[in-house]
């Protein structure tokens, strides 16, 4: 048997490299299932390597390297969990490829497949979205060891088309059916979503340290901070019975996290678990994110003024801050507070964590 080139090694089907060429350690995919076509990549790549070295001829750099650049560079952007998912997505296709060999039908089975496994378009396109964003950087900002451009010439990448979505609010029955449908810890996560309006990230995001206890009242609120919220405006987030009950469920769960599981924090709500369980009950065109649009259609319901409202589901308006008054947060209590009194039964929902 032949022996294999150093600096090789494979990661599940594929050939990956892991090894320093003139200086420099470079660690990428190949993209290659066998070995002698992986071997014969390695083999360009060194030589390419060695001409820059000795020559100063281009760098020609791949998607994987300029995907690993932007998460190191961008690691604080508010968006970067999200953009890391999309990306994983998305590198067993590009990830291996020359930036300068990148274009608009290197996406074709990709996007095939995203759409067989019933991804809707925005939900893709939010993936190419980061995709366009890494190439930008390449093309603009981003500079090799002989000053040139990562990347020469922007690609034009595909827009997906499809129907937008409409909001799917479930009325109360599907409310208590989703809810034992689903594991223990997604149920209170879901519930603490419909009595506050709450985002997916922001409830994954939710940590001790952001709750805040009220001066003259015996409760407490929760800040989102403005690098958490989705317009970039700190808000507060008031709790019911429901929620309060909910936190203090999780209170002592040895984490920094109010909904982490099994020690650790959760990246989103919308996991096997969650597909499972909601078409176990016939009900799979129900997003997490309708949990909100529920949550503002109840408010509506229980008479709750618009202004109100705006300030609950933190649409900023310039009105309010987080320097919310005493008197102005009771209001805001009092408002979630209907929706508990909307539906006395939901309070037996809540279940202990362990």
């Amino acid at each position: 048997m032949a022996k294999r080139t150093p600096g090789l090694r494979k990661k599940g089907e594929i050939w990956h490299i892991e090894k320093v060429i003139a200086g420099q350690l470079i660690r990428q995919s190949t993209g290659e299932t066998e070995l002698d076509q992986a071997e014969r990549y390695l083999a360009l790549l060194i030589e390419q390597r060695r001409k820059v070295k000795i020559y100063g001829e281009r760098v020609d750099k791949t998607f994987d390297e300029a995907a690993a650049r932007y998460v190191e560079e961008c690691g604080d952007k508010r968006s970067i969990e999200c953009d890391i998912f999309g990306l994983k997505a998305v590198m067993p296709y590009i990830g291996h490829l020359l930036l300068k060999n990148i274009h608009y039908g290197s996406f074709d089975e990709f996007v095939k497949v995203r759409k067989a496994a019933g991804r809707a378009a925005g939900t893709i396109n939010r993936d190419f979205a980061v995709v366009k964003g890494i190439l930008s950087l390449c093309h603009k900002l981003w500079r090799d060891e002989q000053g040139q451009r990562w990347l020469e010439i922007m690609p034009i990448l595909p827009v997906v088309q499809g129907e937008k979505r409409k909001p799917r609010p479930i009325n109360w029955d599907e409310q208590e059916k989703l809810l034992k449908s689903i594991p223990d810890y997604l149920a209170e996560m879901a519930l603490f979503a419909l009595n506050t309006g709450l985002r997916d990230q922001e409830i994954c995001g939710m940590k001790w340290t952001d709750e805040c206890k009220v001066n003259g009242l015996d409760t407490s609120v929760f800040i989102i901070t403005e690098e958490r919220a989705k317009n970039s405006h700190e808000r507060i987030v008031p709790l019911n019975t429901i929620a309060m009950s909910i936190v203090n469920n999780r209170r002592g769960n040895g984490s920094d996290y109010v909904f982490a599981y099994q020690g650790r924090k959760l990246n989103r709500m919308t996991n096997k678990a969650w597909r499972k369980g909601r078409e176990s009950v016939e009900l799979k065109e129900v997003r997490v994110h309708d949990l909100r649009h529920t949550f503002g259609m109840r408010l509506r319901a229980a008479g709750v003024m618009y202004e109100d409202r705006q300030d609950l589901l933190g649409h900023h308006a310039g009105r309010i801050t987080t320097h919310y008054s005493k008197v102005e947060i009771h209001r805001l209590i009092e408002c979630v507070e209907l929706l508990c009194e909307a539906r006395k039964p939901e309070l037996t929902l809540i279940r202990r964590v362990t």
